[in-house]
């Protein structure tokens, strides 16, 4: 499967580690994402209407030394899944994702009609993030998240698009007293936004797996390596295999 990711860091956190969990359970793939930091929608369509090699062209995560333009890219390979998101600060924000994303839409279902589009929704900050546009939810995790999940549903249902919830498996991971930062548990955020290494880029390349093969995470025997964040607790990995499946199972 040749996935692209037509994101920013968000994205990036979300297709670190999934060629070789996919590879583990089986299903071989290549995993780009378009990287601009803080990339929103009106953005990626400026980028669109410019014709501009504006992205930093990555795959599995890392870059690879090469710009590119969002037609280029589409146009280049036969995708067979192309995901578009909101910029994370914007994401609880329901005005600032029309007209942008119905010309995305237009513009990779035009370039790409073989590939099958998603919508990936992102997840909240941490309790205590320092990062500026956390304002626009009062500083309050779950304000963040209940928006931005209203949200993203409302796009979804608006085109048809299915919705990679990593969103809600990040909020779901974060009840576990494991990952209860507020209750002193480790975080899933490195740094109040973008997620921790191994765990947290491990959970969302498990929803990522779940939705876009349907096979069940609990039983893929991927475990990140040092070069990829560190020795992970067996035992945190299982429950975050655990929670996610659960959450996943919940939406079907």
């Amino acid at each position: 499967m040749k996935i692209l990711a037509v994101g920013n860091s968000f994205s990036q956190d979300a297709t670190a580690y999934l060629q070789p969990m996919a590879r583990a359970g089986g299903f071989p793939v290549q995993a780009a994402n378009l990287f601009i930091p803080g990339c929103s929608l009106e953005t990626h369509w400026k980028n669109a209407e410019s014709g501009e090699a504006a992205y930093s062209f990555q795959v599995d995560g890392e870059d690879t030394g090469r710009m590119a333009s969002l037609r280029e890219s589409l146009t280049e390979t036969a995708w067979d899944v192309v995901t578009l998101q909101q910029t994370s600060s914007l994401s609880g924000q329901p005005d600032s994702y029309q007209p942008f994303l119905a010309q995305l839409y237009g513009y990779v279902r035009a370039l790409a009609p073989q590939a099958k589009i998603y919508l990936h929704e992102t997840w909240a900050y941490e309790t205590d993030s320092g990062h500026e546009p956390f304002a626009l939810y009062h500083y309050n995790q779950e304000e963040m998240y209940r928006q931005l999940k209203a949200a993203y549903i409302a796009e979804a249902r608006r085109f048809g698009l299915p919705l990679i919830p990593s969103g809600d498996a990040i909020q779901a991971i974060r009840r576990i007293p494991a990952f209860c930062y507020a209750r002193g548990g480790l975080s899933l955020c490195r740094d109040g936004f973008h997620m921790q290494i191994p765990y947290g880029r491990y959970a969302l390349s498990a929803v990522w797996y779940e939705t876009l093969f349907g096979a069940d995470v609990r039983v893929n025997p991927f475990v990140p390596n040092g070069r990829e964040g560190g020795k992970a607790d067996p035992a945190l990995l299982d429950a975050i295999r655990e929670t996610v499946h659960t959450c996943l199972a919940a939406r079907e």
